[in-house]
């Protein structure tokens, strides 16, 4: 990897790679960010890979203001007024995502609503308009360990897994957006953070505190993630009367496959829009080929297992 000056020159060369699938360090006022094509579900993929997370958990569309924003989400009057007083900024807003928004389902976790933001640093802000797409960028670190607030602290964790990372100097504000759920009954705090709670309440009023029963991140329910089919899973062919999900060189010709050539990364990027197609076509029975379980694989059988969870 390469700490590359955040000039012209260093700029449309991170905005080329963005577009090219790979990823790009990049900084904002929250901490650096792991940049990726958020419509490119390959290169999201990678971002997962790269951090090491076991689990997909939607990651943050960033957009360069809210008429970008808007073209994702349907954000109501309180998301408009936030976004008006917040942005650009520490703020993130999570809303019903919008059926003709090009974000990756991978970047959503396969969920109905999208997490939008619109960073303040200025490099973030020309990288998102040289690409012109919405960048998916959570922290630049290995999962679990401390958020980078440094071009160097990119490096010294994820190394070769980004092609350059931009230099921006130290991040102004060191800790991660507030993240403000605009779904359901009303406002909730799904997370504090650069944007304190109060100044928050100034604008719109109360914030709820997330509860049990919601769903407000991936992995809080045994049963979720599921097509209306029921799913069985680690099956190495069809029974009768099943539709077959494969994965790798293996599967029945015109089966629907994961990925032909079994790479996870493939697979990671299509999981959500192949349950999503077989649904829709009507399968009562979703039988899925073993998937390995090292690397991508671990979250790919998480998320088929709370598909064919008991509902």
């Amino acid at each position: 990897m390469t700490i590359v000056a955040a000039d012209a020159a260093g700029i449309a060369r991170a905005a080329a790679a963005i577009r090219d699938g790979a990823l790009v360090g990049l900084p904002t006022e929250t901490v650096y960010g792991l940049a990726a094509d958020a419509t490119n579900g390959e290169a999201v993929a990678r971002v997962y890979a790269a951090k090491g997370r076991p689990q997909f958990n939607p990651l943050i569309a960033h957009v360069p203001d809210l008429d970008a924003a808007l073209a994702l989400a349907d954000l109501p009057a309180a998301g408009r007024a936030l976004a008006t007083a917040f942005w650009p900024g520490p703020l993130t807003l999570v809303a019903p995502r919008r059926a003709d928004a090009p974000v990756s389902s991978l970047a959503t976790a396969g969920l109905d609503t999208i997490a939008v933001r619109a960073p303040a640093h200025p490099v973030a802000q020309a990288v998102l308009r040289a690409v012109g797409r919405p960048l998916a960028a959570p922290s630049a670190n290995r999962s679990g360990h401390v958020s980078p607030t440094r071009a160097a602290h990119v490096e010294a964790d994820l190394g070769g897994a980004v092609a350059l990372t931009l230099e921006g100097g130290a991040c102004a504000v060191g800790v991660e957006s507030t993240i403000v759920g605009l779904f359901g009954d009303g406002p909730v705090l799904l997370r504090p953070g650069g944007v304190p709670r109060a100044a928050i309440e100034a604008v719109i009023g109360p914030l709820a505190m997330p509860t049990g029963a919601a769903i407000v991140a991936p992995g809080m329910l045994a049963s979720h993630y599921a097509p209306r089919a029921r799913v069985r899973l680690d099956a190495a062919a069809p029974a009768p009367g099943e539709t077959y999900l494969g994965f790798g060189p293996g599967a029945p010709p015109g089966a629907a496959n994961l990925s032909p050539r079994g790479d996870l990364v493939e697979a990671a990027a299509r999981l959500f829009d192949l349950l999503r197609a077989l649904d829709a076509e009507g399968a009562a029975v979703i039988a899925v080929a073993p998937i390995p379980a090292e690397g991508l694989g671990e979250a790919i059988r998480d998320r088929l297992a709370r598909a064919a969870a008991p509902r």
